[in-house]
């Protein structure tokens, strides 16, 4: 059964639950908003589950310049400077947001904030809340915030499915529902629906997150940019859970050494050692794993009795999987933690769809470069969701034109899709490799099966790697090992993709066969 939700027409439709869709629904009100949620408000969020906290420059020995500087350096040459100053600047007054919306950050005997350090930062800058649960008590504090907002209608158990079109304008939004299908007519759609974990084997993110933002975008004919970039956050407890628990660089902010099965400090020799940009870690723990080894996190000296008081959810997970941290090593792995690519947004969350803003991790706004500095990810939601907010009150109010209405697509299903991508577009990836990973992944992304839509995130990834012949941050490639003088961002469309990767030889050798 189709039903057309006619009255909430006109309203701001914002999808997903987490930092970035919160903000900007509560930045908006008292303008009307709807928030389609296809679990509970806040659940199944990557952001509920961020154990670090937000990158800020409000410590005396700090400022806006060295938090720059650092994200510059982890972004490896990619950032979008203008951007990443902007966005960075506003971390203060991001703060003050959160804490007005009920957010209570940690705080010292003196009262001031608590300031953690974290890896590739030179200043204690990150500002967290409950010790190592900065996301839950974030989400869970902004979920308040939203329940008692009469301008804020929640929409739980709507999964989009497709935007509506009116030529190349938003004009509805399709939802999946327990009894059938709903349209929003709407020509204001914000999408915060997170990363693309759910891709890979081995993530720290929710399974069930698989980049739908991007998809949907992409089928709209949005342009996408760096999708390439996937950071594998270094240390994820090595565990049989699924997915992966993250061990918090923090952790390792905190002195906790990373040691291999003979005890050995590995990184001891690379410059940054521990606290070194996540890339250059996650590849010399999966050297380490190569190899045959095992890596370790060895937190005794550093915190011993400590560590359950300042990393109470870390300890947890630890326990959950037999281990004391205050007195055994903790084994980790590398695991897919974040998206640095997404659909190509302005410095206001708008993408190149009228009517279509993006926020958070689903969007590429210049801010990450190539490799992601710890903790600037819960800042940019939080900055960007306010800026779409501003952005869109700032618009003439218009309801959606007439729209063809399509046709419910089957639920997603990732399943075919996760080896494909696990195997071949990993922490070390390679030319040929790549192409094999088109090859598999075109033809499911050019159906109209339940596998469609994860498919043609996975392709754009392996597409946009592809076409980067050099090594550079989060992307590292065995057979470009160097990096490029002249280097760029890269932006395309989904049509634009499907084209290179029907002229890739791997792909036409395996329709000949």
């Amino acid at each position: 059964m189709s039903e057309r939700l006619d009255h909430l027409a006109g309203r701001t439709v914002i999808v997903g639950s987490g930092l970035a869709g919160l903000m900007t629904a509560l930045t908006l009100a008292p303008e009307p908003s709807v928030i389609v949620t296809r679990a509970a408000l806040g659940t199944q969020t990557s952001s509920a589950w961020a154990q670090g906290g937000i990158a800020a420059s409000i410590g005396a020995d700090d400022s806006a310049a060295l938090h720059l500087s650092d994200t510059l350096a982890a972004g490896d040459g990619l950032c979008d400077r203008t951007v990443a100053a902007g966005i960075i600047a506003e971390a203060p007054a991001a703060i003050a947001a959160l804490e007005q919306a009920g957010v209570r950050f940690d705080r010292n005997a003196r009262g001031e904030f608590s300031l953690g350090l974290e890896a590739a930062h030179n200043r204690r800058r990150i500002v967290h809340a409950e010790g190592d649960g900065s996301g839950a008590a974030i989400i869970a504090a902004l979920v308040r915030a939203v329940a008692q907002s009469p301008a804020i209608s929640v929409l739980e158990g709507f999964e989009a499915r497709r935007i509506l079109m009116d030529g190349e304008g938003v004009a509805g939004l399709l939802c999946a529902t327990a009894d059938g299908t709903a349209i929003l007519p709407t020509a204001k759609v914000v999408l915060a629906t997170g990363g693309i974990g759910g891709l890979y084997d081995a993530t720290t993110n929710p399974i069930g997150n698989f980049g739908q933002g991007i998809a949907l975008a992409a089928r709209a004919g949005a342009d996408l940019a760096d999708m390439e970039f996937v950071q594998f956050h270094p240390t994820a407890l090595d565990s049989r859970r699924r997915p992966l628990a993250l061990v918090s660089e923090a952790v390792r902010g905190e002195g906790a050494l990373l040691v291999n099965e003979s005890g050995e400090r590995f990184m001891a020799r690379i410059p940054g050692a521990e606290l070194a940009p996540r890339d250059v870690v996650a590849r010399a723990i999966s050297a380490e794993i190569a190899r045959g080894g095992r890596v370790f996190l060895d937190a005794r000296d550093a915190l011993g009795s400590r560590f359950a008081t300042r990393f109470p959810v870390i300890a947890a997970l630890c326990g959950e999987a037999g281990i004391d941290p205050a007195k055994e090593l903790i084994p980790v792995r590398p695991a897919v933690h974040y998206h640095m690519g997404g659909v190509a947004t302005d410095a206001n969350s708008r993408s190149s769809v009228p009517g279509l803003w993006v926020a958070g991790e689903a969007a590429s706004t210049g801010l990450h470069g190539a490799n992601r500095l710890a903790s600037n990810s819960l800042l940019e939601a939080a900055v960007m969701g306010m800026r779409a907010a501003r952005d869109i009150a700032g618009m003439p109010a218009r309801t959606g034109s007439p729209f063809q209405s399509e046709r419910l697509p089957a639920p997603a299903d990732a399943s075919l899709v996760r080896p494909v991508v696990s195997r071949h577009l990993g922490v070390l990836r390679n030319g040929g490799a790549v192409q094999d990973a088109i090859a598999a992944l075109l033809p499911l992304a050019e159906s109209d099966g339940p596998a469609a839509d994860p498919a043609i995130v996975a392709l754009l990834i392996a597409v946009f790697a592809g076409l980067r012949t050099e090594s550079r941050g989060a992307h590292a490639r065995t057979d470009f090992p160097l990096k490029l003088a002249d280097i760029k961002r890269r932006r395309m469309r989904l049509s634009q993709a499907l084209e290179i990767a029907r002229a890739t030889p791997s792909y036409a050798l395996a329709r000949s066969a």
